[in-house]
């Protein structure tokens, strides 16, 4: 387990990561649609898509989803080391 914890911890946090640029690069369109841009949307919006799908913009304009998307993923990787610790 202590061998497997730093990758997931890394993994977890270069991932977080992206999805906090990837969300400041939406109020940037020149950005946004840059080669970075793109790339970071195909990267992170297949994860952010079902958050989007269950939880509407509020008032049409405000996203939320990606914040509720960034602590699922904490959570998911809390719950992957508890059970990873449990079993090795």
């Amino acid at each position: 387990m202590d061998q497997i914890e730093p990758y997931i911890n890394i993994l977890y946090r270069i991932y977080s990561y992206m999805i906090i640029i990837y969300v400041l690069m939406s109020w940037l369109p020149a950005v946004k649609e840059s080669f970075v841009g793109e790339l970071l949307g195909k990267l992170v919006e297949p994860y952010l898509k079902p958050f989007r799908r269950f939880i509407p913009p509020i008032g049409g304009m405000l996203d939320i989803s990606p914040i509720v998307a960034y602590f699922a993923l904490g959570f998911v990787v809390r719950g992957l080391l508890a059970v990873l610790s449990m079993v090795f």
